[in-house]
């Protein structure tokens, strides 16, 4: 069964652009398709354009009619995911009760390891590079975000509706033990069985951690 993806579709309103034809969006979509697939097994510097071709079915040449560069498709890419990238977060919400919103967001974070691991490791692979291409949407947008969810968390121990933990290393702690089954899928594969889903009682273990954990 082919993995769900995140929404990749074409962004309407581009203005003075003629509008792309249903071949050639289809042909963008594959091309960006394959890409995720070598980018989040090599990396970016790994990855090379031959691979990205070859993964989508097209000739080089063909590719780069589309894309004129390798850091063209990847930038695409993480634009793209980054737009929901952040929607688990800011779905946190300070009318609803502390500890059930934070188990909320728990789990939309591991749905998310187990649907778009691809994803996934293509932001842990520019994460570890140094985030050269990110580096402005991680000290702005995301910052931002991290910021004003941790003020909700804190304004939350303040008054004893969760326990005083630092709401900073929550938010980390919480990415860490999500993003873990994605990125490191190989790992858990090899520990419990190539035949064995990753996330199997992830949830319920990590429901009782934060459960515990939260409790003022």
């Amino acid at each position: 069964m082919t993995a769900p993806r995140l929404p990749f579709d074409e962004k309407p309103g581009n203005a003075g652009k003629p509008a792309r034809s249903r071949i050639q969006t289809r042909n963008r979509q594959i091309i960006l398709d394959a890409a995720l697939d070598v980018f989040s097994t090599h990396g970016f510097r790994g990855a090379t354009l031959d691979q990205i071709a070859a993964q989508a079915g097209l000739s080089k040449p063909n590719l780069l009619y589309y894309f004129d560069s390798k850091d063209a498709i990847h930038r695409e890419l993480l634009t793209r995911l980054l737009h929901t990238w952040l929607d688990p977060l800011r779905m946190l919400d300070a009318r609803g009760d502390p500890q059930a919103e934070i188990m909320a967001y728990m789990r939309r974070k591991l749905q998310m390891s187990r649907d778009f691991p691809r994803e996934s490791r293509l932001f842990a692979n520019e994460i570890l590079q140094g985030a050269p291409r990110m580096e402005e949407f991680i000290r702005t947008d995301l910052r931002a975000l991290v910021d004003e969810k941790a003020q909700l968390l804190q304004a939350w121990a303040d008054a004893r509706r969760i326990a005083p933990i630092d709401p900073y290393h929550l938010i980390f702690s919480i990415w860490s033990l999500t993003q873990h089954y994605a990125d490191f899928a190989p790992q858990i594969a090899m520990i419990r069985g190539d035949d064995h889903d990753p996330t199997d009682g992830a949830e319920a273990f990590l429901e009782h951690l934060y459960t515990r954990l939260l409790v003022p």
